[in-house]
């Protein structure tokens, strides 16, 4: 059975191009090495009916959602309350989480004041997910995953969520290089396609002087990617090239 998952990333300044996000690329190669697919990414604003509308829509559809961004201190940080609203929960103050955020900025001679508050504040019966950058956790309910959206933070989050996670068969893969035009080549690589539904192949032409070609096959199935693997070379070969 094939896991699905998806990743909402919640903010204004992804959208606007002032930030590049970081994040999706990270999430997509930990979750194929789970063999997890990830078949979907949304970018929505910090506004709360998309947040709640792309949240509610994703759950329901795929087995995890893993969410970044939104989950700061700032005003505009609001998606650990629209999760709340989504989930039909109270926004409560979590007790370990404010004990971890005390402590933390007690070290640092900081006070933790109602703005710092807000990152301790989740949704109800939410469990935590540990933050070994800043200490400000992120959090866990039904099956969806909430995490900051600083790379570095993130990526610290998803250590934890890793081990939350039920994963499958990995993804196995396979690349294949020629100096042929896609053109060329096109009719053919789609009936392979058609033959082997169940091994993603992808076609990604190179800007050299001379034609050049990447042909990536995917699938969970070894056996299947290997035959797949086979005809392709074997179509690159009928066209007078020897696949690399």
């Amino acid at each position: 059975m094939t896991i699905t998952s998806a990743i909402l990333v919640v903010g204004n300044e992804i959208l606007s191009g002032s930030t590049q996000d970081a994040n999706i690329a990270f999430i997509a190669k930990r979750l194929a090495a789970r063999g997890i697919q990830l078949s979907e990414v949304r970018i929505v604003r910090d506004d709360e009916a998309q947040i709640i509308g792309a949240l509610n829509e994703l759950r329901a559809k795929y087995r995890y959602v893993f969410t970044t961004g939104g989950i700061g201190p700032t005003h505009d940080d609001i998606t650990a309350e629209c999760i709340a609203k989504a989930f039909c929960v109270p926004h409560v103050v979590n007790a370990e989480a404010k004990q971890r955020l005390e402590e933390y900025y007690a070290t640092r001679g900081v006070s933790l004041n109602e703005a710092r508050l807000r990152m301790a504040t989740i949704p109800e019966g939410a469990k935590l997910i540990d933050n070994p950058v800043t200490i400000a956790p992120g959090f866990n309910i039904g099956n969806v995953f909430v995490m900051a959206g600083v790379p570095k933070i993130m990526q610290g989050m998803f250590d934890h969520v890793d081990t939350l996670i039920e994963g499958g068969k990995p993804v196995l893969s396979k690349a294949l290089r020629c100096n042929l035009r896609e053109g060329d080549i096109a009719a053919e690589l789609g009936a392979i396609q058609k033959e082997f539904p169940e091994v993603d192949i992808g076609s990604y032409p190179h800007m050299f002087q001379t034609p050049s070609l990447s042909l990536v096959l995917r699938s969970a199935d070894e056996e299947h990617l290997e035959a797949a693997a086979g005809k392709v070379a074997a179509m690159i070969h009928a066209h007078g090239e020897e696949p690399q």
